[in-house]
């Protein structure tokens, strides 16, 4: 007990340091590298690809530089009391106090969107505990000096015998650039088992040494949910199956595209798999994870069906949505929301016109319109219109304002809105992508070109509002969130109207088939939309 004390104490804390990635300030492309240990400074690229390489950079001359695992190194994360230290495979095997088992490794440890880098001296038991650990280098079995160069341990180095098999060979990583994998290590070769004379009164052996017999190898182990499946776990076609779903678990998040009904499948798996494991070992913590990957399931496969315009539970007829996702629905609320604050010019009409232009301009600033763009809305003099948002510098044409509204499909008039126009210190209000923007503009012109609403020859106030139903109602097309209803004062302001006029406006819609139930309070609007134009909604989430 005293000489196990002893040599515990004399044990060194294993090294830890981290290179990290941040940005640099909000909204902005450029990012800064840093590095924990006291004498590196950090460093200001401009862009996140620039800076993942020169973090990546810094690693590697860090490893090449620094010293190789040290044997007798305590684990840098036992220093700190890691959860992830997992327990001995079998009763024989007791760990030392200092760390769980296995050689000390030199390991590298990543987030899977690349913002971090951490590399721990270790034990091989704790860097398998990580999912991400890639092992640079392995200290040898044995207490022997290690060569603290950027070349690593040397190849020719004299390596120490062990009595009655081959001399012990030291890992070696490459002076070039260190490997961020587990590196395969040579298969030791055992001497053959001598085969008994025959004869009752040979004097040959009945078994060779121990150190000669051949090594037993274990099958391996796999990996789920961060858990490792144990090899000896019973039934076996559980423990293939725990194996089978974890691998695939990895394939799916190297997917370069999501699959909801796929990643659904897996989670009811998991679920089935992890509830039988829980029933074999009475783990409560499995049973916890299996309740949880059915809650997975259940909110992908709903998704799923949202995605695809399905009914849940074949419940019903689906609603087959011109906007199908719910980011989609998000965005579509974000553009009235910005042009309800940034309008240049009063009034509903100026309003409408106002938010046509943005949805053609959103992603890059500038767009092409035609006169039947303008024509189409329901103006009283569109020409006088576009020219008061041209003077005001919050619309810019490439010609004339009387050669825009003549112009036709095969030759459309170039607009730009500043505003709306991306640079270094402003990459613009709206966050969605280049394939959504057409979407959204064709969206909003089916809502305020609707049929009814046409013939009915409904102004751009009615429009307005028929937009913000549209986006201010649940799945049911109830109104508000859990259809209490929608704020008479949003409602008006968003028209540009007074909050008095709202019941005519909510009349017209009443008259052409938008609203059902519609109820006018002294501060609220309920009812809900009707069927006809449940399509057209962005659904309250």
């Amino acid at each position: 007990m005293g000489v196990e004390a002893h040599a515990t104490n004399e044990r060194v804390t294993g090294r830890r340091w981290t290179v990290r990635l941040d940005p640099v300030g909000r909204g902005r492309a450029d990012v800064r590298v840093s590095c924990s240990r006291p004498a590196c400074a950090a460093q200001v690229l401009p862009s996140a690809a620039d800076g993942r390489t020169a973090a990546i950079a810094h690693l590697k001359a860090h490893l090449r530089a620094g010293p190789a695992p040290r044997p007798s190194a305590q684990c840098a994360c036992r220093a700190e009391e890691c959860h992830t230290h997992i327990r001995p495979a079998g009763p024989r095997e007791r760990p030392v106090p200092w760390r769980c088992g296995g050689a000390v490794v030199l390991a590298v440890i990543t987030d899977r969107e690349g913002r971090w880098w951490q590399v721990l001296e270790c034990c091989s038991r704790c860097a398998a505990a990580h999912p991400t650990a890639k092992v640079v280098a392995t200290a040898p079995a044995a207490e022997a000096p290690a060569q603290a160069r950027a070349d690593g341990f040397r190849a020719d180095a004299p390596a120490p015998a062990t009595p009655g098999g081959p001399a012990a060979t030291t890992p070696t990583f490459s002076a070039i650039s260190p490997h961020f994998s587990h590196s395969a290590t040579a298969a030791a070769t055992g001497t053959a088992v001598p085969q008994q004379a025959s004869g009752p009164r040979s004097s040959a052996p009945r078994s060779a040494p121990r150190s000669a017999r051949p090594t037993r190898k274990r099958p391996p182990r796999g990996r789920i949910a961060q858990r490792l499946v144990p090899h000896d776990l019973r039934p076996v076609a559980l423990r293939d199956e725990l194996t089978e779903l974890g691998e695939l678990f990895r394939a799916y998040q190297a997917r370069t595209e999501p699959d909801l009904a796929v990643l659904a499948d897996l989670h009811a798996r998991k679920a089935e798999a992890f509830n039988a494991w829980a029933e074999v070992t009475a783990d409560t913590g499995l049973r916890l994870d299996a309740r949880r990957a059915e809650q997975a399931a259940a909110t992908a496969r709903l998704q799923h069906l949202h995605r695809i315009g399905q009914a849940p539970d074949g419940e019903g007829p689906a609603v087959v949505r011109l906007l199908t996702a719910p980011a989609q629905w998000n965005h579509a609320r974000a553009v009235l929301a910005h042009v309800a604050e940034n309008a240049p010019l009063p009034g509903a009409e100026a309003r409408l016109l106002v938010l046509m232009v943005t949805l053609r301009t959103a992603q890059s600033g500038v767009g092409n319109l035609v006169g039947q763009d303008i024509k189409g809305l329901p103006l009283q003099d569109p020409e006088h219109l576009v020219g008061q948002l041209v003077e005001s510098g919050w619309l810019g044409i490439s010609g004339t304002v009387e050669e825009l509204i003549a112009s036709r499909p095969e030759s459309p008039t170039r607009i730009s809105v500043p505003s709306l126009t991306p640079d270094e210190d402003d990459p613009g209000p709206f966050t969605f992508g280049r394939k959504l923007r057409p979407k959204l503009s064709g969206w909003a012109q089916r809502v305020v070109g609707e049929k009814k609403l046409r013939k009915g020859k409904t102004g751009a106030d009615v429009r307005l509002l028929a937009l913000a139903l549209a986006t201010g109602a649940d799945g049911e097309g109830r109104l508000g969130p859990g259809g209490e209803g929608i704020g008479l004062d949003a409602l008006a302001s968003w028209c540009a109207v007074d909050p008095g006029d709202l019941s005519d406006l909510v009349d017209r819609l009443t008259a052409a088939d938008w609203l059902a139930e519609a109820d006018v309070t002294g501060t609220l609007l309920t009812g809900r939309l009707t069927e006809r134009v449940l399509p057209l909604g962005c659904p309250l989430t």
